[in-house]
């Protein structure tokens, strides 16, 4: 699975949250493979899985001390942040929105893979308008052998991310998902 992910290729594996179509995030062919077996819509931006705050700056985007504290205490949960990025280089991952969103997964085993392979992008396993895969065996169902690989980590039942965009000194809720806002208010008082 590893040399598969180093090589461009895409697969199935659990998440922190749920079963995820995952690639090299800076691999353009790969990224498109995605949108195209997905079916997803060509202009909404795909989720960053990255191992550690670090990885962030690979994406041209620099961090201030205050943003690092608060990124160490939201990445305890599932909760995906957006932020600007005007690069032109990675036009295919924001596709136009000029901003990339980033998670850290709390799945110790998903950040050692992640520092390998490099950054992922890593959309729900389920073709765009479909019911997320809680299995593997559902992830099969939608796309039988157009991915590499597939890594059965049981049945997940949880809800996505919570995704927020930074905003002067606040944030603003994009999507509910598994973390609640009333803890994200938490962390940013």
């Amino acid at each position: 699975m590893l040399e598969i992910i180093k090589d461009g290729g895409i697969g199935i594996l659990p998440t922190d949250t749920l079963y995820g179509l995952v690639g090299q995030a800076l691999q353009k062919k790969t990224v498109e493979r995605i949108y195209l077996i997905k079916k997803r819509n060509p202009k909404k931006p795909l989720i960053i899985l990255i191992s550690d705050i670090k990885d962030i700056s690979r994406f041209g985007i620099s961090l201030s001390p205050k943003e690092k504290s608060i990124l160490t205490a939201l990445w305890q949960r599932p909760v995906s942040v957006i932020f600007s990025c005007n690069a032109k280089k990675f036009s295919y991952l924001h596709r136009g929105s000029k901003s990339l969103a980033f998670r850290v997964p709390k799945s110790k085993w998903l950040r050692t893979l992640i520092s390998k392979t490099g950054t992922l992008v890593a959309p729900s396993a389920n073709p765009e308008g479909l019911k997320p895969a809680r299995t593997v065996k559902a992830a099969s169902n939608y796309f039988s052998d157009h991915v590499d690989f597939y890594l059965d980590g049981g049945a997940l039942n949880k809800k996505p991310s919570t995704i927020i965009r930074f905003k002067k000194g606040g944030f603003t809720l994009e999507r509910k998902g598994e973390t609640s806002e009333k803890f994200i208010r938490k962390v940013f008082d």
